[in-house]
């Protein structure tokens, strides 16, 4: 009797243990470790969201780095035209003429003191100087605040990944619910049903 009751002793330990085993895995594949999401979201970009199964976005993270990108390419192209033409304006030299593919709706010939000295405005190219100017720091300013897009998306993707991983096994329940159902009230002397609604809400 002492054997078998031994024998049931340690039958009964090692499920526990397996349970505990079994409960331990469960919670391991259903919970995810912020840092370790946030280290990978670091290391590369989308990592974090495919540690914390979140595969939908991966594609949005991509978006948004190309896109901010795209803004960096846009705005340092044309910053680039923009300093290449002022200094083809400026200079003496009649065969750098990048400015003219820039400069619409105003004819050559009354801006232009270098190809044509003899019916140039000289107001005309100092505002088109101004407006070169302009231009260029117009492409200067978007395309260093797009530089600043990329670090702040960086940091975005970053921080989904460590929300996501800290909220993975984040149990929403019902436990507030919202009823609205009708109510008797009475009238006087007599009880009739009205017309009326009672917002029930329970925790």
């Amino acid at each position: 009797m002492p054997l078998i009751l031994l024998v049931f002793l340690f039958a009964a330990d090692a499920a526990a243990q397996d349970t505990i085993s079994i409960d331990k895995a469960l919670r391991k594949v259903t919970s995810r470790d912020p840092v370790k999401a946030t280290m990978l979201a670091a290391s590369f970009p989308g990592l974090g969201q495919i540690y914390n199964r979140k595969y939908w976005k991966v594609p949005v993270v991509y978006a948004g780095f190309g896109g901010v990108g795209y803004a960096v390419w846009y705005n340092t192209t044309w910053y680039n035209k923009y300093i290449k033409a002022y200094q083809d304006f400026t200079d003496l030299v009649p065969e750098t003429d990048s400015y003219l593919k820039l400069i619409r709706n105003i004819k050559p010939e009354d801006y232009d003191p270098v190809l044509h000295p003899e019916t140039a405005n000289v107001s005309t190219a100092a505002w088109i100087k101004d407006q070169m100017m302009r231009q260029i720091d117009y492409f200067r300013k978007y395309r260093d605040l797009s530089y600043l897009g990329i670090a702040a998306w960086y940091l975005v993707t970053i921080l989904d990944a460590n929300v996501d991983a800290s909220l993975f096994d984040y149990d929403i329940g019902e436990s507030l619910a919202l009823k609205i159902s009708p109510v008797q009230i009475p009238f006087g002397t007599f009880a009739g049903t009205g017309v009326n609604m009672t917002l029930i809400i329970s925790f």
